[in-house]
């Protein structure tokens, strides 16, 4: 017979193994995800208020109203009570109203396609601030960055300025992904011939994980990248270093590196090739292999004179794919 100390150690053994968790979600540096835990404790608090009353009300009934207390109040043909009822559907009418609002705004105030107001609660973004962009590519099973302003890309490491907005255009290669980095915002499915976005910003230097939060094969597990939080002399400084390293990434690179492979080490290229990232998404960085806008044109379909998320202007299509010939081949998705 097990002691009854012992069971309830056993019982209790589990929270050891929790204590070692990392509360990066709930306790992380950017706003973005700042905002997003904050949204969970009040979501959770506010489902609380019917969870707690429910459950101790629940184990009160069932010990007041026990056989053998014959104390208890027994009416066996009572039906109805007006008040009991306006409790029973008022309040949690009343939570999903406060939830409901909450959620809308806090859908349009966190979207990700939204350029931010704000670097925190306290301090507000001034309008003529430019964001840093980054252009994500995910690939089998390694994650691509192009910065397209410094002329540069890394494979499998991604450096941004503290208090400086960040926005990530975010494509894939091949299979859908997904692009994750707890501590700056929630995660935005990479997938391929398509564009999607996310405003960011980092609000404390650091070292952060990041990783694909979406299976995609076998690599799968080892798609992660390290996220470094620098000061603005820091971030100059690691361009400088990644620029003075040499290497080109241009189309045959590309190529070349979008091959599947896996644990791959931290790569960086001194110089990108303009325009490759548009490329990667119109599906034809292929010498000779149609884009997806010449398609849509090829087969009479109209184009559209503003762009929407996750689509190339016309004119920066045509662009990019001039160069190649236009009816060697047509393009095949890799699925």
């Amino acid at each position: 017979m097990i002691p009854l100390l012992v069971r309830r150690g056993l019982l209790l053994s589990p929270l050891v193994l929790l204590s070692a968790c990392d509360s990066v979600v709930m306790k992380p540096s950017g706003d973005i995800a700042a905002q997003q835990a904050h949204l969970i404790v009040v979501s959770t608090l506010l489902m609380l208020l019917i969870i707690v009353p429910v459950i101790a009300l629940t184990i009160l009934f069932a010990w007041r109203y026990r056989k053998n207390n014959t104390a208890a109040t027994y009416l066996p043909d009572w039906d109805h009570s007006t008040g009991l009822e306006l409790v029973i559907w008022g309040a949690p009418l009343l939570i999903i109203i406060a939830l409901g609002l909450v959620t809308w705004i806090s859908t349009h105030v966190l979207d990700p396609y939204r350029p931010l107001s704000r670097l925190d609660a306290a301090r507000p973004l001034a309008a003529d601030v430019k964001p840093l962009v980054v252009e994500v590519v995910a690939l089998d099973w390694k994650w691509l960055f192009i910065y397209p302003e410094q002329g540069i890309a890394t494979v499998n490491e991604l450096v941004a300025p503290v208090d400086v907005p960040v926005r990530f255009k975010i494509s894939a290669s091949t299979v859908m992904n997904s692009f994750y980095i707890p501590a700056l915002a929630g995660q935005i499915y990479a997938m391929p011939g398509m564009q999607t976005t996310l405003n960011a910003v980092i609000n404390k230097a650091g070292v952060y994980d990041g990783f694909s939060a979406n299976y995609s094969g076998a690599g799968f597990s080892d798609m992660r990248f390290k996220f470094h939080g620098k000061d603005a002399a820091g971030f100059d400084a690691w361009v400088k270093s990644v620029k003075a390293a040499g290497g080109t990434l241009d189309r045959a690179a590309y190529l070349q590196l979008e091959k599947p492979s896996q644990k791959d080490a931290v790569r960086r290229f001194g110089s990108a090739e303009a325009g490759l990232f548009d490329a990667v998404v119109e599906r034809c960085v292929e010498a000779g292999t149609m884009c997806m806008s010449q398609m849509m044109d090829h087969h009479g379909a109209a184009t559209p004179t503003k762009t929407p998320p996750g689509l190339l202007a016309q004119s920066t299509a045509d662009a990019i794919c001039a160069a190649p010939p236009i009816s060697v081949k047509t393009n095949h998705a890799k699925y």
